[in-house]
């Protein structure tokens, strides 16, 4: 494989989870691939086999609908594959698990919650996942530069777009919002010589899977 002397990075979110497909709150539980989960990440596998897309080390959060994500591309195009809590979805707090309906029911979102509010009374505040994003993308380019694929959760990777990009969080979870649907992705370069991150392509893929259309 050809050596590159920046970070060609894919912050992918995982397929359609049990949790997705049923309405919970899922944060750190552990929900497996829904069957259309497993058919997203095999369609993905197939089509970056297919246009010849590879990497260095694919790198997944070891919740369920993550690693099993990551294990099936991993699978399909032959790549080493390794895991890191860091990359761990938002700890939702006493949200975790509950079905939406409930979830409003028992703990209700308060009309306005600050930056550092924690999330389900108990979760991760705004800033705490800004945080843990940065000191996630920070792992990242202490490696070597290369091709990386990072499998991770919608809402931490909002984050981790947030520190590539100079944006802040918003008290109201107002502000930038970027839309990973079940395996979107985006792609970022980083280009250490001039600290610069470039956002080179943002992917939505169909319910049915990635497709060739952007």
């Amino acid at each position: 494989m050809e050596s590159i002397d920046y970070y060609q990075i894919y912050f992918l979110r995982h397929g359609e989870s049990t949790g997705n497909a049923n309405g919970y709150h899922q944060g750190q539980s552990d929900f497996p691939l829904s069957d259309q989960g497993i058919q997203q990440a095999q369609r993905l596998g197939s089509l970056w086999k297919t246009q010849g897309i590879y990497f260095d080390t694919i790198i997944s959060s070891p919740l369920s609908r993550a690693r099993q994500t990551a294990e099936i591309i991993a699978q399909a195009l032959s790549m080493p594959l390794e895991f890191d809590p860091i990359w761990m979805e938002r700890d939702a707090g006493m949200l975790s698990g509950l079905h939406a309906d409930e979830a409003q029911k028992r703990y209700p979102r308060p009309q306005f919650m600050s930056v550092y509010d924690k999330v389900g009374m108990t979760g991760e505040s705004q800033w705490e996942l800004f945080l843990r994003a940065g000191k996630a993308v920070d792992t990242l380019i202490k490696r070597e530069p290369g091709r990386y694929l990072v499998v991770s959760h919608g809402g931490i990777l909002n984050m981790v777009l947030y520190v590539t990009l100079g944006i802040f969080p918003q008290p109201n979870f107002y502000g930038a919002q970027f839309l990973f649907t079940n395996t979107g992705y985006a792609l970022l370069h980083f280009y250490p010589q001039t600290h610069n991150w470039l956002l080179v392509e943002l992917s939505h893929p169909t319910k049915t899977g990635p497709t060739e259309e952007k």
